[in-house]
């Protein structure tokens, strides 16, 4: 786990073939974790029947472009939302990789004061044992119900399928969206990354075939066929 943290991305960095983490069905692990308003709570103690849990970072395209839609699905009846915020997916010389504690914290506050994020942000620690234990990927999405049991999850959050999804789930209907990738906005991944500063778009264009194969191509046919 010493390199966790990484000062560079590379698409090394991740498994992007297998599948870890609670599946359909399990438990989800429960943290205590703290919040950027500096509150002690477990992850799991929530309001309402679901919770809809999203990884992210200030220097993920994926995520933040997702979030005009993942902002509003706690507006439904019985649903919590929150942010497990991890490593920083493409750190740059403006936005570094995190050394500290403090420096993750302080990445985490700016998501929400310069950014705007509305939802409650968790802050994982420094080597990120909340984020690996549920999958370890930039932009994971769980929805778990009131008694702790997975009930869907895609590795790479694709919000149109997680909030059709969350309308199956509170009106008691089966789940039959497959959240195939979708990938981020352009004008999200040019701000994010910019706002990431030097090194952040080269490395993330240095591995963008890489991305595009396994994530695009090899993910969605995987899906199509119905196979891990």
């Amino acid at each position: 786990m010493s390199n966790y943290n990484y000062d560079e991305f590379s698409t090394d960095d991740y498994d992007l073939d297998t599948q870890s983490g609670p599946d359909l069905g399990d438990k989800a692990p429960d943290f205590q974790l703290a919040t950027t308003e500096g509150v002690t709570k477990n992850l799991l103690d929530f309001a309402g029947d679901f919770l809809v849990l999203e990884m992210g970072s200030i220097t993920c395209p994926l995520y933040q472009s997702r979030r005009e839609i993942m902002e509003t699905l706690d507006q439904q009846p019985n649903v919590s939302s929150a942010v497990l915020y991890v490593r920083e997916a493409h750190p740059g010389a403006d936005i570094q990789a995190h050394k500290t504690m403090a420096d993750k914290i302080a990445n985490a506050v700016r998501l929400k004061t310069e950014d705007g994020e509305t939802r409650t942000v968790f802050i994982d620690d420094l080597e990120g044992r909340v984020h690996v234990a549920y999958g370890s990927k930039p932009n994971a999405v769980y929805i778990i119900d009131k008694t702790g049991i997975v009930v869907f999850r895609s590795d790479w959050n694709n919000a149109a399928s997680t909030q059709k999804a969350l309308q199956a789930l509170v009106a008691g209907d089966e789940i039959h969206t497959k959240s195939y990738f979708h990938p981020p906005r352009p004008t999200a991944v040019v701000r994010t990354l910019g706002k990431a500063g030097k090194g952040a778009a080269v490395d993330f264009f240095r591995g963008l075939p890489v991305l595009i194969w396994n994530n695009i191509i090899k993910r969605s046919i995987r899906l199509f066929f119905k196979r891990r």
